[in-house]
């Protein structure tokens, strides 16, 4: 599949919320040195689905990665079985011990069996990609917006305001240095492993118009930070950085990341990844009940699935049950 717009039509009419089946998140990859493929897939003349599919090289075993896919006009037995057998085909061909799909389709148990009939295990993984995610609809006006929001939350964006907290956009690469070493010290304080090629991925964006980087400074010093993507409908916080201070700058940060969503037409506001549950002790809980301070509901989407190919899954599934029962979430 080489056609740009012919991608993209596709995703905004089934699935606008596929952040990583967009044509610009390959470009990502490949920039970061993976292996992607594109395939269209048609009955007769008709594009009935696509798929935007990574090699994963990794010391478990290789696999076959579709993140937020395949993208399917109608998901059912017949149409995921076509598809599935040419990407077991194309998983074999690049050695790959299994085909690792997480489609954004409703969590159900209609969509389950869907993919239990096609060999199918929940992967031994956490939830991820936004699997659940916190998200805002941008209806509202700005005033209903704050009333909506829980009373703190809406108190440290107007105390952000009355210290004289600053936000800037930007969609300068260069500004990055900012972004990393906030986000360096936060990744430290917090004891997360740091997400990588986010340069690639602003630069590929940013290029587009569909990318911001917001800074959040007090007396000229950048204290907090965003990367906002503008994907389809939906504004995306993607990468958040701050030092720790008693200046709320985050609120705000985010409060004018909503702010220019609504001046770009978005319909959505998407805060991303929360916790699956309210368990105070979850790695995620602190920055979950943050995120939910600004007013939204949970959106939850199927978890990945994969497709085992060869023996060899099984000590590659062992190994990742293994990591996620040491994390502990």
């Amino acid at each position: 599949m080489t056609n740009k717009i012919t991608w993209e039509k596709m995703i905004d009419a089934v699935s606008p919320i596929s952040l990583f089946q967009r044509w610009d998140w390959a470009d990502v990859q490949k920039m970061s040195g993976v292996t992607v493929m594109r395939f269209g897939y048609f009955q007769g003349n008709s594009l009935i689905g696509i798929a935007q599919a990574a090699v994963v090289v990794a010391k478990r075993g290789n696999f076959l990665h579709v993140r937020h896919g395949p993208v399917i006009k109608n998901w059912n037995t017949t149409n995921g079985k076509a598809i599935l057998s040419h990407l077991k085909t194309i998983a074999r061909e690049h050695a790959c011990v299994c085909i690792r799909i997480s489609p954004f389709i409703e969590n159900n148990n209609k969509n389950e069996n869907i993919f239990k009939t096609f060999g199918g295990l929940p992967a031994a993984i956490h939830a991820m990609d936004a699997e659940h995610a916190w998200v805002l609809d941008l209806a509202a006006s700005e005033e209903q917006l704050l009333a909506a929001m829980r009373k703190t939350t809406r108190y440290e964006i107007r105390r952000a305001l009355k210290v004289g907290v600053s936000i800037e956009k930007t969609t300068d690469p260069a500004s990055l240095s900012i972004f990393f070493d906030l986000y360096n010290t936060t990744a430290k304080r917090h004891g997360f492993v740091e997400h990588q090629n986010i340069k690639e991925e602003f630069s590929v964006f940013a290029a587009a118009g569909h990318a911001l980087h917001m800074i959040g400074r007090m007396n000229g010093k950048p204290i907090a930070c965003a990367i906002i993507l503008f994907v389809g409908s939906e504004a995306i916080y993607h990468h958040g950085a701050s030092v720790a201070s008693s200046v709320p700058a985050s609120y705000l940060v985010q409060w004018e990341a909503i702010r220019e969503a609504k001046k770009r037409g978005m319909v959505q506001y998407n805060f991303w990844g929360i916790a699956p549950t309210e368990n105070p002790h979850h790695p995620w809980y602190g920055l979950t009940q943050f995120k939910k301070g600004f007013g939204g509901t949970t959106r939850t989407m199927i978890h990945a699935y994969d497709i085992p190919l060869s023996w060899a899954y099984w000590p590659f599934r062992a190994v990742e049950w293994m990591r996620k029962q040491y994390k502990g979430y």
